[in-house]
Protein backbone atom coordinates (compact mmCIF):
# COMPACT_ATOMS: atom_id res chain seq x y z
CA UNK A 1 0.00 0.00 0.00
CA UNK A 2 3.05 2.81 0.73
CA UNK A 3 4.25 1.82 -2.87
CA UNK A 4 1.17 2.49 -4.70
CA UNK A 5 0.61 5.81 -2.72
CA UNK A 6 4.05 7.15 -2.82
CA UNK A 7 3.91 6.22 -6.60
CA UNK A 8 0.69 8.39 -6.77
CA UNK A 9 2.51 10.95 -4.94
CA UNK A 10 5.02 11.56 -6.70
CA UNK A 11 3.04 11.90 -10.37
CA UNK A 12 0.91 14.46 -8.35
CA UNK A 13 4.11 16.40 -7.63
CA UNK A 14 5.37 15.58 -11.18
CA UNK A 15 2.11 16.58 -12.61
CA UNK A 16 2.57 20.04 -10.89
CA UNK A 17 5.49 20.97 -12.55
CA UNK A 18 7.96 19.54 -9.42
CA UNK A 19 11.29 17.67 -9.36
CA UNK A 20 11.80 14.78 -6.87
CA UNK A 21 13.90 12.84 -5.79
CA UNK A 22 13.52 9.47 -3.80
CA UNK A 23 16.08 7.86 -1.12
CA UNK A 24 15.55 4.63 0.47
CA UNK A 25 18.41 3.88 3.03
CA UNK A 26 18.41 0.79 4.68
CA UNK A 27 18.45 1.25 7.95
CA UNK A 28 16.41 4.16 8.23
CA UNK A 29 16.89 4.15 12.61
CA UNK A 30 18.89 7.48 11.78
CA UNK A 31 15.71 9.15 10.98
CA UNK A 32 13.71 7.86 14.42
CA UNK A 33 16.14 9.84 15.92
CA UNK A 34 16.30 13.00 14.19
CA UNK A 35 12.59 13.57 14.22
CA UNK A 36 12.22 12.82 17.63
CA UNK A 37 9.68 9.62 16.43
CA UNK A 38 8.93 6.68 18.71
CA UNK A 39 10.95 3.38 17.56
CA UNK A 40 7.52 1.61 17.04
CA UNK A 41 7.33 4.16 13.94
CA UNK A 42 9.08 2.86 10.96
CA UNK A 43 10.10 5.40 8.08
CA UNK A 44 10.18 3.68 4.69
CA UNK A 45 11.11 6.48 2.01
CA UNK A 46 12.38 10.38 1.97
CA UNK A 47 11.29 12.45 -1.06
CA UNK A 48 12.61 15.59 -1.65
CA UNK A 49 10.60 17.49 -3.82
CA UNK A 50 11.00 21.29 -5.36
CA UNK A 51 10.95 23.71 -8.58
CA UNK A 52 13.54 22.25 -11.38
CA UNK A 53 16.34 24.69 -12.09
CA UNK A 54 15.41 26.44 -15.22
CA UNK A 55 18.18 25.58 -17.35
CA UNK A 56 18.22 21.79 -15.48
CA UNK A 57 18.13 18.50 -18.22
CA UNK A 58 17.19 15.35 -17.90
CA UNK A 59 18.42 12.15 -19.77
CA UNK A 60 16.21 10.91 -22.34
CA UNK A 61 15.51 7.31 -21.15
CA UNK A 62 14.55 4.89 -23.61
CA UNK A 63 12.88 1.21 -22.68
CA UNK A 64 14.39 -2.16 -24.23
CA UNK A 65 12.46 -4.03 -26.74
CA UNK A 66 10.61 -7.16 -25.52
CA UNK A 67 12.99 -9.44 -27.63
CA UNK A 68 16.16 -7.75 -25.29
CA UNK A 69 14.39 -8.86 -22.33
CA UNK A 70 12.51 -12.25 -22.80
CA UNK A 71 12.59 -15.08 -24.72
CA UNK A 72 9.17 -17.33 -25.92
CA UNK A 73 9.62 -20.82 -26.81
Amino acid sequence: MVGIAAGLLLAALHGAGLATLTHTPAPMGFLNELCGRPEREKALMIVVAGYPAPDCRVPQITKKRLDEVAVFL
